[in-house]
């Protein structure tokens, strides 16, 4: 039998983190909730992730907090990454295939999540996820 005053440091410190990066989300993007957060980071961190190579997805999933990085690397297929959609369109059409409507304009939805990772990844790892991405999706990054 579990004692349910024992805890586990480590899980506490990601869930308060995650928390963190969920209400900053929510903050950035006017969101009624964090679930609607969560759900929307889930869905263009997939997105993202399915466009890099595995060795720069592993680097992209090492910054990220314990949980945040644990539903990014949710269903992954490396077999078949990286995904070749080249375009603006494609990388959009693919995060509202996954299942989540969008409450609000897919767009705005993607360009607040890389705001929120620009805030929250360093600065050299943006650098080459951004690079890894389709042209004319690099314009939703915010500018360094």
């Amino acid at each position: 039998m579990t004692n349910p005053t024992t805890h586990i440091p480590v899980f506490e410190k990601t869930v308060a983190i995650t928390h963190s990066w969920l209400r900053e989300l929510k903050s950035i993007a006017g969101f009624s909730d964090e679930k609607e957060a969560y759900s929307v980071l889930r869905v263009v961190l997939h997105a993202i992730r399915d466009r890099l190579t595995i060795q720069e997805a592993a680097h992209f999933g090492a910054e990220m907090p314990m949980l945040v990085r644990g539903f990014y690397y949710e269903g992954w297929k490396p077999s078949v990454t990286p995904k070749k959609l080249r375009s603006m369109e494609s990388f959009l059409d693919s995060v509202a295939e996954s299942g989540r409507r969008m409450e609000k304009n897919k767009i705005e939805c993607v360009h607040n999540v890389f705001r929120l990772l620009s805030n929250r990844i360093s600065a050299g790892e943006i650098a080459d996820v951004r690079q890894s991405m389709p042209e004319d999706v690099r314009i939703l990054w915010p500018q360094e």
